[in-house]
């Protein structure tokens, strides 16, 4: 089967709702752990390095591995790629759920990586297959980005009710149906594409663009995480070395797995670096608002996630008027609108307070959200629109890895400032009577000044918990500095990339050099 062309129907339609299954699923298996954790390490009992590895194989191995599944999508076919990984992220989860070793779940969450990778770009490009009319194209990839979103949100909830009921496997076997469902489907569903152009496949540019992302994003979580780590300072600069001979390589290759000259389009070009400086911003302060509701307000992890499940209603609104507004407005507008929505959301955020009202700080995230993550549907369109279609595989695994790359950066360097303003703010204002060793512990994180506190006797806990609650909101406010210049700043970087765009989306066109 080939693509269609034309306005979509109601088979496309249909199959859109097909390609957002697994897209929720990969979503939430980035989050479904955070509950999980403690009872692995209790049923397992992996090492400290074995726990990093098991929350971490994914994401790195899904990172490293967009680029050469994009490319090979291209070229053995969108729909049958989407199929591998589904039937091969089905088979992982079967296997992460039946672990009985710290070893096994690691190498079961390597393969749910590798069959990630595959899905993720899959689906993107076959929307950019599907749906030709520019406004219908916006809508779905309003919903593919709405669903991004929501997969990350529910990932932890999920995985905590699951865990009130069942054994830790069980937040494991959600994508079970889901892939199966797919693969019933597609199919019937999905138009096949392959590029009718393309040569060999460029192993070498595939191993290059795996060793370079893996030491880079390994680098800047641990560094995020744990600070300073020699190893993890080392990584960063090995993964750039490693990433400019990625570059070098697909310049000479006859078949490269990126084609650079889609970097010539100023449309493709200037959308991924705004996406990427708005998954920094965003991502880097969602760390922020996870650890103020249960450090600050004291919730449970579950109580916590639920409650972040309130912004969500902003980004949904966002999501919908930026789809109502495709084709009446001029796209630089609307970015540029939304990153200052995004903005007002980071200005509020500089007012919470220890004390502040719940409402407040929800309200403050959703305003946030709804401002990024409507700008960054129309990033989405923008990326799979600009690249030539034989192309879009490629093009929309370039976008995730930025995507991937900014959220991690985002994390590591606001929570690195938060951190140091946080221990600078406690240096000197601990409370008198703590020994040594508890208050090296508080000053570290707000976490151990919690665990801490609860383990003093009356005032010199509360007094405690007051002073280390004021400075992580503290270095909350330096962050959301941060956010608000960042943001301000893509608007005005949004604007003068795309103003040259109509409201109507049009076919691509080469940078001038």
């Amino acid at each position: 089967m080939t693509a269609t062309t034309g306005r979509a129907g109601r088979r496309e339609w249909i199959g859109l709702a097909v390609l957002l299954l697994p897209t929720l699923v990969l979503t939430m298996d980035m989050g479904v752990l955070f509950f999980a954790v403690p009872y692995i390490s209790t049923t397992l009992a992996p090492s400290g390095t074995e726990q990093l590895w098991i929350m971490d194989m994914y994401s790195f191995l899904l990172a490293g591995l967009l680029i050469t599944m994009g490319a090979l999508g291209d070229r053995i076919g969108r729909r049958r790629l989407l199929m591998i990984g589904a039937a091969g992220f089905a088979g992982a989860s079967l296997l992460a759920a039946a672990a009985d070793s710290a070893g096994q779940l690691i190498a079961a969450r390597a393969l749910l990586g590798v069959a990630g990778a595959t899905v993720m770009p899959s689906t993107l490009a076959l929307i950019r297959t599907m749906f030709h009319d520019p406004r219908q194209r916006q809508i779905a990839l309003g919903a593919w980005g709405g669903v991004l979103t929501t997969g990350a949100t529910l990932g932890p909830v999920a995985g905590g009710l699951l865990l009130d009921h069942f054994w830790w496997g069980s937040a494991f076997l959600l994508a079970v149906p889901v892939m199966a469902l797919v693969l019933l489907t597609a199919p019937v569903l999905l138009p096949e594409y392959r590029s009718p152009q393309h040569g060999s496949f460029d192993l070498l540019g595939a191993a290059l663009s795996l060793a370079a992302v893996l030491p880079l994003v390994y680098g800047v979580k641990t560094l995020a995480v744990d600070g300073w780590d020699p190893l993890a300072a080392l990584a960063v600069p090995a993964g750039l070395l490693l990433g400019g001979a990625f570059y070098r390589r697909q310049r000479t290759a006859a078949n490269p797995l990126l084609d650079l000259a889609l970097f010539r389009i100023r449309t493709f070009s200037g959308a991924i670096s705004v996406n990427t400086v708005a998954m920094f911003a965003m991502m880097g302060f969602t760390l922020f608002t996870s650890q103020y509701l249960q450090l600050v307000k004291g919730m449970s992890p579950l109580t916590a996630s639920l409650w972040s499940l309130v912004p969500s209603v902003g980004v949904g609104a966002a999501v919908g008027l930026g789809a109502a507004l495709a084709g009446k407005v001029r796209p630089a507008v609307m970015m540029a609108g939304g990153f200052l929505i995004g903005a007002a959301g980071f200005a509020m955020m500089t007012q919470v307070g220890a004390d502040s009202p719940l409402a407040f700080i929800l309200t403050a995230a959703g305003v946030l959200a709804a401002g990024t993550v409507g700008t960054m549907t129309l990033t989405a369109e923008m990326v799979v629109s600009a690249a030539p279609v034989e192309r879009a595989g490629a093009a929309s695994a370039t976008s995730e890895t930025a995507v991937e790359l900014g959220s991690s950066l985002g994390i590591a360097l606001l929570g690195a400032a938060g951190a140091a303003v946080y221990r600078s703010h406690l240096d000197g204002a601990l409370p008198a009577g703590l020994d040594g060793e508890a208050a090296r512990t508080a000053q570290d994180t707000l976490g151990g000044a919690v665990a801490v506190a609860a383990q003093l006797p009356g005032r010199l806990g509360t007094d405690l918990l007051a002073t280390a609650r004021t400075a992580f909101t503290d270095g909350l406010h330096v962050a959301a500095v941060v956010g608000l210049v960042l943001a301000a700043g893509a608007a005005l970087l949004a604007y003068r990339l795309m103003r040259h765009l109509p409201a109507a989306a049009p076919a691509p066109e080469p940078a001038a050099a």
